[in-house]
């Protein structure tokens, strides 16, 4: 299979919207191979189940009056396809990830897992801006949150699935009580925090204070890091409540799909995500600093694995962004370096 070069894209002044225009295709796929994940393969499964999801998801994100819901239903509107407002609020993936001392600064380093077939070959790299300044914004077109980012000299910052709430009724019937739960949430759900963090903190400390304090609609484990050798953090979130791990003196904190808090011990306990939660933990804090400098060498078992998406590297101190897309453990697209200096890559939009 030939690899894919992955776009860069300027959007400053344009809108995710612009984006979908562009690349319609790649959203197309994106929406069919999430129609897979969430169980509906055949034909008649997308035309029972998908009318019912997106009308849900669509009247959540109205009744909750969500800031980019114009921008959600602009994208439906232009793709006349079902399944974009399910998209959206699809908040199911693992990931590994982690915040690594190197030398003087500090980055992060990321791993998405979903089982959305085919997503790794359609991301793109979208320099963005917002009232607190540019930032550049490795995403999907179609998508309206924000799931790993890079503003050069203020912070970088990804999300990863909490786990999963239990309730004693078993896998599925945990499930569908927490979508229960979520229904009747009133908050931003967590990509959509992430991308106003993006958009309007000017520091380090102003996005970790809003990714600590405001009220989110669903749990979630957000990793960020500054341009000092101290700022880095993982932030454990419940709707109403965080608990902050801190890189402090160590070399690295890491996290996966569980908590490592005491919000581990809140209610009936959680269930960590697959694939192998603690085995990603662990294989992450084997690697060190001085490995991240070959790309995506520090890429092991099972930290990568049959969900795998993408890999990335970003240090908002010396602007270094490194992403591959993957398909499991196949590389699909080339290993993007954002230009030193310059934005000479860039495609216009």
């Amino acid at each position: 299979m030939l690899k894919a070069s992955i776009p860069f894209v300027d959007l400053r002044g344009k809108s995710q919207i612009d984006l979908l225009r562009n690349y319609p295709d790649k959203a197309h796929e994106l929406i069919k191979g999430c129609k897979n994940a969430l169980g509906f393969k055949s034909k008649a499964a997308a035309f029972l189940g998908l009318p019912f999801t997106d009308n849900r998801s669509h009247e959540w994100l109205k009744r909750t009056q969500n800031p980019y819901l114009y921008e959600i239903e602009s994208f439906a509107e232009l793709l006349r396809t079902r399944g974009v407002y399910s998209l959206n609020l699809c908040y199911e993936w693992a990931c590994t990830s982690g915040v690594f001392r190197t030398k003087e600064s500090v980055s992060i380093l990321r791993v998405l897992d979903w089982p959305v077939p085919h997503m790794g070959r359609h991301m793109i790299v979208a320099l963005q801006s917002g009232k607190a300044g540019d930032f550049f914004n490795i995403t999907w077109p179609g998508t309206s949150g924000v799931f790993n980012a890079l503003a050069p000299q203020r912070f970088c910052a990804s999300i990863n699935l909490a786990p999963m709430r239990k309730h004693n009724r078993g896998l599925i019937g945990d499930w569908l009580t927490n979508r229960r739960i979520f229904d009747k949430q009133n908050a931003l759900p967590p990509p959509h925090l992430l991308r106003h963090v993006f958009e309007t903190a000017k520091t380090y400390d102003e996005a970790k204070q809003m990714l600590t304090h405001t009220r989110i609609a669903v749990p979630a484990i957000f990793v960020l890091a500054g341009t000092h050798a101290g700022e880095g953090c993982v932030i454990e979130r419940l709707e109403n409540t965080a608990e902050v791990l801190e890189l402090s003196a160590s070399q690295q904190l890491t996290t996966a799909n569980h908590f490592n808090s005491s919000l581990d011990r809140v209610g009936n306990g959680w269930r960590p995500r697959e694939p192998d939660s603690a085995g990603r933990h662990k294989q992450a804090c084997g690697i060190h600093g001085h490995d991240l400098s070959q790309n995506f060498d520090w890429l092991r078992s099972p930290i990568i694995n049959h969900n795998t998406r993408l890999a990335l590297v970003m240090d908002a101190s010396t602007r270094r962004l490194s992403a591959q897309g993957f398909e499991g453990m196949l590389q699909v697209t080339d290993v993007f370096n954002l230009p030193p200096e310059s934005y000479e890559q860039l495609e216009a939009v």
